[in-house]
């Protein structure tokens, strides 16, 4: 499944599809007469092929015929592949112990004021404890936060958290005492180049959403977050509106949301998502 939609214009199956997200923006379009895809957004597509399968015609002029997949089952939860066990950060934290620089290189570095890949790490490794630990105040409010979910290629999802207002993908960025600005398809610290976060934290909820749907057999909408630690302004363009931008503490505001899923739906989506056994292929 996708987090997408399709919609036909022209009536009776003629003129175009038009595949747009939920909130209504246009990613993707098929012309039904020629066949020609014209895909607007190059992140979506995957997901626009997907979406657009069932329509795609066969040698004899009719629509793909879909067979509904068998629902995959997970196994038994075990201590060992419960999630919720995850700290936040603790995948940037065994990094650090693993591959990190030792106490002499450290020292130097400190000494010398010098920066390095591993002290980015560092300093998002605080910034994922602190938002980690506004988002663990939500749990007394019917929700469930899950922290540090390792992905199939070595990425991992900051926080993901599931509750009665819906489900949203976090992605954290410490960025103490900057500037940060939100654009459509990238951030901007300091005025500086030009960052895909925008774009990483769509991927990472449109894989969520993928599994979620995988092992529930639901469309389940998963809504990208940035947030941010530590910012002197943050500011985002009025034309994004498929992201939401948060500083650390705004978080909070989730808290008394309602009306996206109930109590039933929240428990299932919370019961696959912390089974480390949904994430293998995601």
């Amino acid at each position: 499944m996708s987090d997408l939609k399709v919609r036909e214009r022209g009536g009776s199956g003629r003129g175009r599809l038009y595949v747009e997200t939920f909130d209504g923006m246009v990613v993707a379009w098929l012309d039904r007469a020629t066949g020609q895809l014209t895909v607007l957004r190059e992140e979506y597509r995957a997901a626009v092929l997907e979406v657009l399968a069932p329509y795609q015609p066969q040698p004899n002029g009719h629509p793909t015929k879909q067979t509904r997949p068998k629902m995959p089952l997970l196994g038994p939860l075990t201590p060992a592949d419960d999630l919720a066990r995850n700290a936040p950060g603790a995948a940037l934290k065994a990094k650090l112990d693993a591959e990190g620089p030792g106490p002499v290189e450290r020292l130097i570095a400190w000494l010398f004021h010098r920066e390095s890949e591993w002290t980015s790490w560092r300093r998002g490794l605080v910034g994922e404890r602190r938002v980690g630990a506004e988002l663990d105040r939500l749990t007394g409010q019917g929700w469930h936060v899950l922290h540090s979910i390792l992905l199939s290629n070595s990425v991992d999802i900051d926080h993901l958290v599931i509750g009665p207002g819906g489900v949203f993908n976090i992605n954290t960025k410490h960025c103490p005492q900057k500037n940060v600005w939100v654009g459509n398809d990238s951030v901007k610290i300091n005025h500086g180049p030009s960052r895909p976060y925008t774009r990483k934290v769509r991927a990472e909820a449109r894989r969520v959403q993928r599994v979620l749907a995988r092992y529930s057999g639901k469309h389940v909408h998963v809504q990208p977050a940035l947030v941010f630690v530590g910012v002197s302004e943050l500011k985002s363009a009025p034309t994004l509106n498929d992201v939401r931008v948060w500083q650390q503490r705004e978080v909070a505001s989730l808290g008394p949301t309602a009306g996206q899923l109930t109590p039933e739906e929240v428990e299932v989506l919370y019961g696959i998502a912390r089974h480390r056994g949904a994430w293998t292929e995601a």
